[in-house]
């Protein structure tokens, strides 16, 4: 049963049922970085009990303004196995495989495969649709979030929903988010919903961010749903 002592705070918004599928639950997190980092975070206090951090980077200076993994004393550490070692005294009884590899179309389907749910917390757009074909060849859902600068976006994706191909109707290299920055508030926001969206997808409740994309304006506190 679930330990209600760690988890009795997570009691009421989910139910002791819930909160076991999240103890037997195993998540992929693609990119250890803004978005990945707060999201394995999170991850792990809810207390799902295997999550994958899959990143062949390692921290550098520029990383120290939003990177929750990141610190001064890191600088040239993998941002793979620094997720280990942080969840090890967060919570000791979440596992967390480290995988030290960027993602690609020869290793995409061995790196997911086993999940149940895979989060898109990369930052080109050319391997988020590798990581999207992956997801559909192997039937998994992918729970995809962008930022730049003021502004995030987020949606859900099923396989055969080919979301992306409707978000970013031009395969460039890269986001809007070598361009306007990337501050600490935007990351921490959008990978909030990332989580949010991957417990309502193992607890089967709630409405998801599906066929929809959501698009946060932080300077101007715009926040639209946008059907797809």
């Amino acid at each position: 049963m679930v330990d209600l002592n760690r988890y009795s705070r997570n009691i009421s918004t989910l139910s002791q049922e819930e909160n076991q599928v999240l103890l037997q639950s195993k998540v992929c997190v693609i990119g250890c970085g803004g978005l990945g980092g707060y999201t394995i975070e999170m991850l792990g206090r809810l207390g799902i009990r295997t999550i994958t951090a899959v990143d062949g980077d390692v921290f550098d200076e520029t990383n120290l303004n939003r990177q929750i993994l990141s610190d001064e004393h890191k600088i040239g550490q993998s941002k793979a196995i620094a997720a280990q070692k942080r969840m090890a005294v967060v919570n000791s009884d979440v596992k967390v495989i480290p995988i030290v590899e960027f993602l690609n179309e020869s290793n995409a389907q061995s790196i997911i495969s086993g999940h149940q749910v895979i989060v898109d917390a990369l930052d080109n757009i050319p391997t988020r649709f590798i990581l999207q074909e992956a997801c559909h060849s192997l039937q998994l859902p992918l729970v995809y979030g962008a930022i730049a600068g003021w502004y995030g976006q987020a949606s859900t994706i099923f396989p055969n929903d080919k979301t992306l191909n409707k978000i970013y109707r031009i395969n460039t290299s890269n986001g809007k988010e070598k361009e306007l920055g990337n501050p600490a508030f935007t990351p921490a926001l959008i990978s909030s919903i990332q989580v949010s969206e991957v417990v309502k997808i193992l607890i089967n409740r709630g409405d998801l961010l599906r066929n929809k994309l959501l698009f946060i304006n932080m300077l101007d506190h715009e926040y639209d749903v946008i059907d797809l």
